[in-house]
């Protein structure tokens, strides 16, 4: 590449944002609201946090739990179950529909994915996928969830794993990329032994 050439390249025009003015209003508006009102409330306060997030357009159960240190990017992209859980610390990157079913528990420093880049592309535009995770699946912490991904009903995906592709359903998965390593089975609570026993 000649260096007139190169310098042409670097000269192009980005292309103009995939979002539309009133998307980008709005993430502003909603970020202000998440970093004082959302961010600043008592943890045990989730009902205000739901409303919060119901009135940017989330489609969240008030039985749903989202804990004020949790980042979400674009409410009006989320939907929680019932008794679905945001821990704090995660970050919901929800460009494209993310959805979690009943009773889903993302865990901390977990990342939900919901978009990334075309790098065949020399500006490398933005692809928005959505996740979608089953219900009563446990996200654990500090894992890694790839745009596009579906992780079936009561599956577990240990910490720190790394998820780039569809997992099935009832299984406990691991690793980076996380597999499969064995069927979760749900056993009844063991009672506890008598006093004196």
């Amino acid at each position: 590449m000649t260096s007139a050439t190169h310098t042409n390249h670097l000269h192009e025009s980005a292309p103009a944002s995939p979002h539309s003015l009133g998307n980008r209003v709005m993430r502003v508006i909603w970020g202000l609201v998440q970093g004082s009102l959302f961010r600043l409330s008592p943890r045990p306060m989730h009902r205000w946090r739901v409303l919060l997030l119901k009135l940017f357009g989330a489609d969240v159960q008030m039985s749903s739990r989202v804990y004020p240190k949790a980042s979400i990017w674009a409410p009006w992209n989320l939907k929680m179950g019932d008794r679905a859980t945001i821990a704090d610390d995660v970050d919901c990157y929800c460009v494209d529909k993310i959805i979690l079913g009943d009773r889903v528990v993302v865990s901390q420093y977990s990342y939900l994915c919901g978009a990334t880049h075309d790098f065949e592309l020399r500006h490398r535009p933005l692809v928005p996928r959505p996740i979608f995770i089953g219900e009563g699946t446990w996200i654990a912490a500090d894992v890694f969830v790839a745009p596009g991904v579906t992780i079936g009903e009561e599956s577990v995906i240990g910490a720190r794993s790394s998820v780039f592709g569809d997992l099935p359903a009832w299984k406990i998965c691991t690793g980076s990329p996380a597999k499969p390593v064995r069927d979760r089975e749900i056993r009844e609570a063991e009672s506890l032994p008598e006093a004196g026993a």
